[in-house]
């Protein structure tokens, strides 16, 4: 997705501006034949976009844990020359387990803020598996979800 931000923006347009985002499977039904899909966005995308939006020193991230132990994430814009901050809590994921607890601390603050909200706005999709991997209508295992998405999106479009 190329970046477009214009400088005429509001704050509000830079920071809910559409970022690149890709899909990833977040569960399966009971018998194992059907994967829901999400969209997602990588937290790097996230820090770009604050770049972008109020600049590299005008932002800033902080994390502590809650009386429950939950990892907060503390995210603050530099707004007419005051900080303003925006929290959420992460959940740890499968896979590099701190680090994806801090990663989603820090984009469910960024969704505050407006970043990456519109994914709220996608559909989920749906994908068959075989043997928990996704595969396409002839059985063919998908390597790529997102590029997978994107071609019968593109389909979609020709026949329509």
């Amino acid at each position: 997705m190329k970046e477009e931000i214009k400088k005429d923006m509001t704050l509000e347009e830079k920071l809910k501006y559409p970022i690149p985002y890709k899909w990833k499977i977040q569960s399966f039904n009971k018998a194992g034949t059907l994967a829901t899909c999400v969209a997602y966005i990588d937290a790097r995308d996230v820090m770009d976009r604050l770049d972008r939006a109020v600049g590299i020193e005008n932002w800033q991230d902080s994390y502590y844990r809650d009386a429950q132990g939950r990892l907060v994430c503390r995210l603050g814009l530099k707004i007419n020359n005051e900080w303003v901050y925006k929290e959420d809590t992460g959940t740890a994921g499968d896979f590099e387990v701190e680090k994806s607890e801090y990663s989603d601390a820090f984009k469910r603050s960024a969704v505050k803020w407006g970043i990456g909200r519109f994914l709220y706005d996608l559909p989920i999709r749906y994908v068959k598996v075989l043997n928990k991997r996704p595969v396409d209508d002839r059985g063919v295992e998908i390597k790529d979800l997102t590029k997978y998405f994107n071609l019968l999106d593109k389909r979609n479009v020709q026949t329509n």
